[in-house]
């Protein structure tokens, strides 16, 4: 979130809400917006756009009336609380606690949901944490770390969200075996005999861990299920290039 942007966005969305209720002493928010025109449209649409931003970086509530008093005086030119040096440190040092504070409950949900996930039939526990369920074991040979295999897979959170799928793609992925994947696909590829289709839980330590892109679907430090069918390994004069 660059911070410049954000504070522009927080003004020009709360202008509007603050022209509205001019004279009326309101500062709570309920019921629907009014979106009369453009500009009441576009503020709106930054509105949602920024509490979006501020919920995906882990804060779920704001004071809004302290918040209007701190845009007022500043919009105003009045004396602040609070200067802007101070104000920057603390707001970043709150999103990064945030920020850490929803690391540390997605890994202890992650690690929850693995343990009751271990339990149920069918699912084995390798050494490394990886989980998988065999859906049909193939009769191929097993790949080796310098192996280029084509698989399918769909890969979706605990909740159920899909998040990619070589299926809605139309055409298998081809990788190294020791390429450039997470640990977790690595481990995976070589427990599956060609032809075979398995499910793998893998926990966020073998997966992305806390490296994730801001704002996408995957969160910090949370498992990942992959549904995955080794179609072929590719000969080697097919991947010298590889």
């Amino acid at each position: 979130m660059k911070l410049k942007f954000f504070q522009l966005a927080i003004i020009v969305a709360v202008l509007s809400f603050t022209a509205c209720n001019k004279g009326t002493g309101q500062t709570a928010i309920s019921g629907n917006a009014d979106l009369n025109n453009e500009l009441d449209s576009v503020s709106y649409s930054l509105g949602v756009d920024i509490g979006k931003s501020l919920k995906s970086s882990g804060v779920d509530n704001i004071s809004m009336d302290v918040f209007i008093t701190g845009l007022s005086q500043a919009l105003k030119g009045d004396s602040v609380q609070i200067n802007q040096q101070d104000a920057q440190m603390l707001i970043r040092g709150y999103f990064q606690k945030a920020r850490m504070a929803t690391m540390q409950k997605n890994l202890e949900e992650g690690r929850k949901w693995l343990a009751e996930n271990a339990k149920k039939e069918g699912v084995v526990t390798t050494k490394s944490g990886l989980q998988y369920k065999v859906i049909k074991k193939g009769e191929g040979p097993l790949p080796t770390d310098t192996d280029v295999v084509k698989v399918h897979y769909k890969g979706t959170l605990v909740d159920g969200t899909k998040f990619d799928s070589s299926y809605d793609r139309g055409e298998p992925f081809e990788t190294k075996v020791s390429g450039r994947i997470i640990k977790g696909w690595t481990e995976a590829l070589k427990l599956m005999p060609v032809g075979s289709k398995y499910i793998f839980y893998i926990p966020t330590e073998l997966a992305y861990g806390q490296n994730v892109r801001p704002g996408g679907p995957i969160k910090p430090n949370v498992p990942l299920i992959f549904e995955m069918e080794l179609l072929e390994i590719v000969p080697p004069a097919d991947n010298t290039s590889k």
